[in-house]
């Protein structure tokens, strides 16, 4: 690979220069192989490798008595960027469009980009996940209980399962606003009935209008009305705090969408506004206040992602940054938030909708369940664990801040337990599930450990459109809208390359195998028609540390 030359460069330009060594990865190019058709260059998001030219000097010796003669030639070469602004994101969007496997990014394990990543005093962000490759806690888990002679199992290919869940506040029998007249049973009226809704456990995580590129998104939503109408499987959708198309809000397919609130309240006036034409109600609504993968901080939607349709969903002008707050500005405090902003959601519906809030994982998350404890209006708790993924987040925060899933579930659910309102109040569980393709396994993890369900958002791109970023910081240009794949960018040339029907086939196959995934698993349990919510006799780990900490069994 020739090393980038930008004109003449003194002594001291050139010591000051980094080499391609210190880059996390290094372009391999075969010259042999290569038909200089300009592909790779062309299709390279950030534009690390570009054509030039250099001259060799080749020194023959030909003849009955050879000389050496210098021969000197001019010859077109591929070249790799060293400017610290267009490093290689090892994407190998150039490998996949090569007719001659002529070139290929391999990572560099001795790299030392992190060191330089903070050019211009800037702190350096990213899409994607964290870079840490070790297995989570949620891997480590294996399901022990098996049943034999006495609790007979059951055969997972000819049984019939109902794997479902329910999103909404689940009254006990003595709280119930029934009241029996002989042989007749009646509702007591005027009382408060909290929605319900039943659903798949596994639901698709919060990616708004604008994070994802438009083809992405209504790849989405075709997997969604296709799995509830043809496939019988109620799987729903987070809208994320994009907003919703308008075509969306006054179609029959909003009752399969569970519309995200968050501090910034992009596209809320679109959804206000739609309320009086609203063919049918949303599953639910979502009031985010974190997200695990930066805890604590607002989010931000790049200025060069805002394009007019973007622009024109979320009722903002085209082209300028959209911050969200940390907080929602108007509330106080969390308590006062959840409070007014769960009672707010509840009324715009007449109390017919779910209404529920999303938190980062942290030491403070016992603290929103208590509560919500209190709260008849609370429909649920939905808890983002730090492996979760995000469209652009400061690195910093990715790495070193946030709670771990497993333990901060487990912490809520036995509080839960411990006030007899563990069936009542569901906790939702997001953060790494999939991670690593453990898709039904991680879930049913989850379940055990007291999930009633289990969000993912990463997973989804990564199986369904090809995603090509990993744990070491491949690719990972989520958030600067030059995704190649065209999944998180509003560039049409880049988002063409896309194909929402694919996506909606490939989500499909998705939510049918992990189905068949989560019945292997729950048939030798004995169980069939409801989920293993909190049934941690059936888990075990062989780390001692890990069994104590979320008081399962210890196996060696």
């Amino acid at each position: 690979m020739e090393p980038a030359q930008s004109g003449l460069m003194n002594e001291t330009d050139q010591n000051h220069q980094l080499t391609l060594k210190d880059f996390p990865y290094i372009v391999n190019w075969n010259d042999s192989r290569c038909k200089r058709c300009g592909r790779c260059t062309a299709v390279c998001p950030v534009r690390a490798i570009s054509p030039g030219v250099v001259v060799r000097t080749q020194v023959t010796s030909e003849g009955a008595t050879p000389e050496p003669v210098k021969q000197r030639s001019v010859v077109q070469v591929v070249k790799q960027s060293n400017e610290i602004d267009q490093y290689c994101v090892g994407c190998a969007t150039c490998s996949l469009v090569c007719p001659n496997d002529a070139i290929e990014p391999q990572f560099n394990p001795n790299h030392r980009f992190l060191l330089f990543k903070n050019k211009g005093g800037d702190s350096y962000k990213r899409g994607g996940r964290r870079n840490d490759p070790s297995l989570s806690t949620i891997e480590q888990l294996k399901f022990t209980r098996i049943s034999m002679l006495t609790d007979p199992a059951l055969d997972a290919g000819r049984h019939e399962f109902r794997i479902r869940t329910y999103l909404g506040r689940v009254l006990p029998p003595e709280d119930l606003p029934v009241k029996v007249t002989g042989d007749t049973l009646g509702l007591i009226p005027n009382t408060f009935i909290p929605p319900v809704r039943e659903i798949y456990p596994i639901m698709i995580g919060s990616m708004s209008v604008g994070a994802l590129s438009p083809p992405m998104w209504e790849g989405l939503a075709m997997a969604v009305a296709y799995l509830n109408e043809e496939m019988g499987m109620p799987v729903a959708m987070a809208t994320g705090e994009g907003g919703v198309p308008p075509r969306l809000l006054r179609s029959r397919y909003l009752k399969y969408f569970i519309l995200q609130i968050a501090s910034g309240y992009f596209g809320w006036d679109e959804i206000v506004h739609s309320l009086p034409h609203m063919v049918e109600d949303p599953l639910a609504i979502e009031i985010k206040y974190g997200q695990g993968a930066k805890p604590g901080d607002g989010g931000l939607l790049m200025a060069y992602k805002v394009l007019k349709l973007i622009a024109e969903i979320r009722g903002v002008p085209m082209g300028v940054d959209l911050a969200s707050p940390p907080t929602h500005q108007t509330k106080y405090s969390i308590e006062e938030a959840v409070a007014k902003m769960i009672q707010s959601m509840s009324m715009a519906w007449g109390f017919r909708v779910p209404v529920f809030p999303k938190i980062s994982g942290s030491n403070t998350a016992k603290s929103v369940l208590n509560n919500l404890a209190r709260n008849p209006y609370a429909a649920a708790l939905s808890i983002d664990g730090e492996d979760g993924g995000t469209g652009a987040a400061f690195n910093v925060s990715m790495d070193k801040m946030g709670h771990p899933i497993a333990s901060n579930l487990r912490e809520c659910y036995l509080d839960l337990v411990s006030q007899g309102k563990q069936n009542e109040l569901p906790l939702i569980a997001s953060g790494g599930v999939g991670k690593r393709g453990n898709l039904a396994a991680n879930a049913a993890a989850l379940f055990m450990l007291g999930a009633s369900a289990v969000s993912i958002g990463k997973y989804i791109m990564q199986a369904a459109a090809d995603c090509l970023g990993d744990e070491y910081n491949r690719c990972n240009l989520c958030n600067t809208g030059r995704c190649p794949r065209g999944i998180t960018t509003q560039d049409p040339k880049l988002y063409r390359r896309l194909d929402s029907d694919r996506v909606a086939e490939r989500i499909v196959d998705v939510f049918v195998s992990a189905d068949t995934e989560l019945r292997k698993i729950f048939a030798p349990m004995g169980r069939s028609t409801e989920l293993p919510i909190g049934m941690s006799d059936g888990l075990s780990v062989a780390d001692k540390a890990i069994a104590e900490r979320l008081k399962i069994n210890y196996v060696c």
